[in-house]
């Protein structure tokens, strides 16, 4: 086992997150919006003089979610709750967007390298400051935040230690591998991904003409669809050649949103910790920037 330091931020609580993942999903929150405030984390720490820190891989565990949704009586689908703050000068609501929000308690899994146990206390404090200096996670307010620790994982029972410790939670782990197997077997990518969230109801009657329902989905285990990242569907324009783009630094593309189906799973069924962790990974030839895990869930994981 190679030796990791990870920096553990448990019990994130964050009030009004995006939950409006993908433009046709709604519920967790992107892993494209968690990755991204780890990455805005690391760029204020490199500015406060950890020159040397990196944060390589992610891993997002979720102890509770609520989703801003309301179905009332009679009601068919659900609706958004929607808010409109802050009141105006004369005190009437403000006019706003229909958004999907969600508040949610998660920890966070951060595989680190740059930092060494001379410096690992001044990191702490620094990660302490900057949480509560109003770093924003998918775009929600961090209200409160556990005890951040670091924890160096070099046999199995640290990694048991650690996994103890995300305890009660789900970690969100990749199943694209279901996606592909069905593509291969003649489904579109959408067909795919219905077939293994859609719940089928079957009867069955026996030879007394009692009527028995049963309900399954196509495969066990809490499916869900996720989006991981982006596919460029334009060609990479030159930075400020685009009018009105948000950082005239950087270099432009239209994208939509990948989706595909992910899986929420107890830490404890997980053989290795890398299964549970994401990264960044940038496809030229496909146009693809994705989050994405180097060990399938498939391969290790207990059933």
């Amino acid at each position: 086992m190679s030796i990791k330091r990870i920096l553990l931020l448990p019990h994130l609580h964050i009030q009004n997150a995006n939950a409006l993942s993908s433009p046709y999903t709604i519920g967790f929150p992107a892993l494209t919006a968690w990755l991204g405030a780890v990455h805005a984390l690391q760029r204020k720490l490199i500015t406060a003089g950890f020159e040397d820190l990196l944060f390589t891989k992610v891993g997002v565990v979720c102890h509770w979610l609520d989703l801003q949704t309301y179905k009332g009586r009679g009601d068919y689908v659900y609706s958004i709750i929607g808010t409109g703050n802050p009141l105006d000068k004369d005190g009437n609501r403000s006019a706003f967007i229909e958004e999907a929000r969600c508040h949610l308690d998660v920890s966070l899994i951060i595989e680190c390298e740059g930092v060494n146990p001379f410096t690992q206390n001044q990191l702490q404090e620094q990660v302490n400051l900057q949480l509560l200096g109003g770093l924003k996670f998918a775009g929600g307010d961090l209200l409160s935040v556990g005890n951040v620790d670091f924890h160096v994982i070099d046999d199995e029972v640290s990694e048991r230690k650690l996994k103890r410790q995300l305890m009660p939670g789900y970690a969100l782990i990749e199943r694209r591998e279901l996606m592909i197997e069905a593509m291969q077997q003649g489904q579109d990518a959408l067909d795919a991904l219905l077939d293994y969230l859609s719940i089928k109801h079957r009867s069955e009657i026996d030879d007394e003409g009692r009527v028995t329902w049963t309900s399954k989905r196509k495969t066990s285990g809490w499916l869900v669809p996720i989006a991981t990242g982006f596919h460029g569907i334009a060609p990479l324009i030159p930075p400020g050649e685009t009018l009105n783009q948000r950082d005239p630094e950087t270099p432009h593309r239209f994208a939509e949103a990948v989706v595909t189906l992910g899986e929420f799973v107890m830490p404890y069924r997980l053989n290795a910790l890398d299964e549970l962790l994401w990264h960044y990974h940038y496809d030229e030839f496909s146009n693809l920037y994705l989050c994405q895990q180097s060990l399938s869930i498939t391969q290790n994981l207990n059933v």
